[in-house]
């Protein structure tokens, strides 16, 4: 189920967790939704940061690599969305080789110090593969060497209550020294939910693009929604523009939308096109937001661009709501 201000679970009041590369708080909302308190957050874009302090009421620290371990406080999850662009496949894919690709070593530096009980990794999936595995081999030796066990694996947002198409690869770790227990992910739980039970109704018609060159599938285009199948709910392409390259495929509210993205061109860039009636058009921050699993009392950047981009940038709050979920069923936490 998409994520909607609801009552909030008491089942991780005494854990304390922080939350590096924060962004806007996805692994935050997720936490604090089982009772677990924030303890220390860490974002260097101020951007991002004045939209986390809005919401969390708290300025993240900045620049990681600037602060020391120790004065981080104690805590019991770490978690983090490390820099994925050095291993993103719009990017140049260097990895290690980019400074931003290091980043992980600051991780490293403070999971070493402080040793909590369970660490909660994320990038994009290109991560996996990334020099044909040699990059999240040289992570998962390093959590080993430092005292941890730890497993990975890629999960599709939209299989786990959101309606969007989104793998992302999650690094679980946890403390050798503080339990025995190997985690094991969650299975697939897609709920049938499909863009356009999403989508809002009115929308500015700046959202809107007008162009004379859409070119339709007429046969998808007239399809219902007993059409696709709910087994495996997924984008439908239906028509483009232009030449039809990113950012330039239309889709239906029927499916799912595709990977919200902090970077991309063309008419549709970020969000990608839809049809919606018989117009096309983006899709405005709070459907982001809610493609995202934010509650519908999240504050969102005043600048499209920015909301964009933090929410392209973001964590989905679903997926880690059911790794969180399965830590507690596991008796992990």
């Amino acid at each position: 189920m998409i994520c909607t201000s609801s009552k909030k679970s008491e089942a991780l009041l005494k854990y304390k967790f922080i939350d590096l590369f924060a962004g806007i708080g996805g692994f935050r909302t997720a936490l604090e939704e089982f009772g677990a308190k924030c303890v220390f957050s860490s974002e260097w874009d101020q951007q991002a940061a004045k939209v986390y302090c809005e919401n969390f009421g708290e300025l993240p620290s900045g620049d990681l690599t600037k602060i020391h371990a120790e004065d981080i406080p104690r805590h019991s999850i770490l978690c983090a969305g490390f820099p994925c662009q050095p291993f993103s496949i719009s990017g140049k894919q260097k990895g290690f080789e980019d400074t931003r690709g290091t980043l992980f070593y600051e991780v490293e530096r403070i999971i070493k110090f402080h040793m909590p009980k369970v660490v909660i990794l994320e990038n994009v999936k290109n991560f996996v593969t990334h020099d044909k595995g040699k990059t999240i081999a040289i992570v998962l030796k390093t959590l080993q060497a430092s005292g941890y066990t730890s497993t990975f694996k890629v999960l599709n947002a939209g299989d786990y209550g959101v309606p969007q198409k989104r793998e992302r690869v999650f690094i679980v770790a946890t403390n050798r020294a503080l339990t025995s227990k190997a985690y094991i992910f969650p299975t697939q739980q897609q709920a049938k939910v499909r863009l356009e039970d999403i989508i809002e109704t009115q929308v500015d018609e700046k959202y809107y693009i007008k162009r004379n060159d859409y070119i339709f599938n007429k046969t998808e285009k007239s399809k219902t929604v007993e059409f696709f199948c709910d087994d495996l709910i997924k984008p439908y392409r239906i028509g483009i523009c232009n030449k039809g390259g990113q950012g330039e495929r239309i889709y239906s509210l029927q499916g799912h939308a595709i990977t919200l993205s902090a970077y991309g061109g063309g008419a549709g860039a970020k969000t990608g096109l839809y049809l919606v009636g018989n117009k096309v058009r983006k899709l405005i921050p709070r459907e982001c937001a809610r493609l995202m699993g934010f509650p519908e009392t999240f504050k969102i950047h005043k600048s499209d661009s920015q909301a964009y981009k933090q929410f392209g940038n973001s964590v989905v709050v679903d997926v880690v709501k059911a790794i969180v979920k399965s830590l507690i069923e596991q008796k992990i936490l």
